[in-house]
């Protein structure tokens, strides 16, 4: 299991970003602590990366999100495919124009990699997830491209080619929550993580759970569009790991965000 977490805010939102992906981090700190990143996109079309083999609290105190940040993603990893000392393995991922972060295992990446042509982005890439943003890339965001993914996905991504727009997808067996404040939509793998943004940012969100076989497409802080797609039903979890991979990292990160908060 690996957490997803990120937010898309309009211009006018006065929420600190910095503590909204701290609070964002700290959430789906339990989901793994093999790999953890983030990403940012602000006024120019270009996102950052930020990532590092650790857990999700050798983190909480060093990341930093500008106040012009209007589109964020954050992982941890807890890491099934592509080992995290090849740091490109880790997320964000970067394929071409694409920055993306993924919770699943996709089975068939390989095979979509050789039947497109696709070049990986790095020597020595071997993380299943790149599938995913090599096709968006590609296909410049195209929602019927997931269908022929094979395996579990909840995914967020942003292409850099589209300015103020940030991705959802949820494919099945990976969960993926929504959360509305005024002029901040926030998202995460769990409920939970979306109450303890509430928490620390002293917001109201209108909490829901992304139903399977969707994208929402995120401008502003709001879902601008909604599209459909056929997700992989053949897919089975043969041994059901446990969500909570790393649950001294989370007790960690809330008691560092609660001296922030205090």
């Amino acid at each position: 299991m690996c957490g997803i977490a990120g937010f898309s805010l309009d211009r006018g939102s006065d929420i600190d970003r910095t503590l909204a992906a701290q609070a964002l981090l700290a959430g789906i700190a339990e989901r793994g602590a093999d790999a953890v990143g983030y990403a940012y996109r602000g006024g120019a079309p270009q996102v950052t990366l930020h990532k590092q083999l650790s857990g999700a609290t050798a983190m909480l105190d060093t990341l930093e999100v500008p106040d012009d940040a209007t589109e964020a993603l954050v992982h941890v990893r807890d890491y099934t495919k592509g080992h995290p000392m090849l740091i490109a393995n880790n997320h964000p991922i970067r394929h071409g124009s694409v920055v993306g972060i993924h919770n699943g295992v996709i089975l068939n990446d390989e095979e979509i990699f050789e039947r497109h042509g696709f070049e990986h982005a790095e020597d020595g890439m071997t993380v299943d997830s790149e599938a995913i943003f090599a096709l968006m890339h590609s296909t410049q965001c195209d929602r019927s491209a997931l269908e022929e993914l094979r395996g579990s996905m909840a995914t967020a991504w942003i292409d850099e080619r589209v300015p103020v727009r940030l991705h959802l997808a949820r494919g099945v067996a990976r969960p993926l929550w929504i959360g509305r404040a005024r002029r901040e939509l926030f998202f995460a793998s769990t409920k939970a993580a979306l109450e303890i943004v509430e928490g620390a940012l002293r917001l109201t969100l209108r909490k829901q759970e992304v139903a399977e076989g969707r994208v929402l497409h995120l401008e502003h802080g709001r879902v601008a569009a909604q599209e459909r797609f056929k997700a992989d039903r053949s897919y089975r979890d043969d041994g059901l790991l446990p969500a909570v991979r790393a649950p001294q990292e989370q007790a960690r990160c809330l008691a560092k965000l609660a001296l922030l908060t205090a």
